[in-house]
């Protein structure tokens, strides 16, 4: 084990408490792997440490990032997120390929997914569009988690008004998902839309009320007027 993720092991090891990890378990269907730390130690944590290594290549903290996400552990997958999103201005095109195999390979629950996906793969889109069709593709997988990521990857560059054509044409694909926890991405993907382009998400959902499920739906219009809403609740 690298010395610095010994570091952070022990780190978060010793800010862990038994009440924090009870909790952490009740905002998940699926059993969860914690250490029971607080979620502003954790990112603490990440930061301090960071500097530690903050001159080392890319590779190399990427290499460190993958021990962490290896160990199945939340907390650790948060940490090696943030890392990750440190380096966004090292970002190239081919991290798309390090990121796809670290969601399909490790990712397991949607804190790590929503973690990892909204500002690094989201920082990645925004420097590199063009592979926003290669983003598409994991709206295909078997992996939940990977189809969760193919929205809420635009989650940030949406709520800037970017990528609309692209957010329908995601939503489009999850349409009718049976997964509840990619009906939830891709709703928030369409309410982050809503912010600068409410007229079109609007347009949407009245278009498709009839066979998207209603969580999908609910997450869509929450920050809609209570007018709009009441519109596309009804029956």
């Amino acid at each position: 084990m690298n010395a610095i993720v010994s570091t952070v092991r022990k780190d978060l090891q010793k800010n862990a408490d038994d009440k924090t990890k009870a909790s952490f378990q009740r905002f998940f269907k699926e059993k969860v792997l914690f250490h029971g730390v607080k979620s502003h130690l954790v990112e603490k944590i990440a930061k301090e440490n960071f500097k530690k290594i903050q001159g080392d290549k890319k590779k190399e903290v990427f290499d460190l990032c993958e021990e962490l996400l290896q160990s199945g552990y939340c907390e650790e997958a948060l940490v090696a997120a943030n890392w990750a999103y440190a380096l966004r201005k090292d970002f190239e095109p081919t991290d798309f390929q390090t990121f796809e195999r670290w969601i399909e390979t490790y990712i397991d629950n949607w804190a790590e997914c929503d973690t990892l996906c909204n500002h690094t793969v989201g920082s990645f889109m925004e420097q590199f569009p063009e592979y926003i069709e290669k983003l598409k593709i994991w709206t295909t997988s078997k992996n939940r988690w990977a189809r969760r990521a193919a929205a809420v990857t635009l989650i940030v560059p949406a709520k800037k008004g970017m990528f609309l054509k692209d957010v329908f044409e995601i939503a489009d694909r999850l349409l009718v998902d049976s997964d509840d926890m990619v009906q939830k991405g891709y709703g928030w993907m369409l309410k982050e839309a809503s912010r600068t382009h409410q007229k079109d998400v609007f347009g949407y959902v009245m278009k498709h009320k009839n066979v998207m499920p209603r969580t999908a739906l609910r997450y869509a219009i929450e920050k809609m007027p209570l007018d709009l809403r009441q519109k596309a609740m009804a029956k």
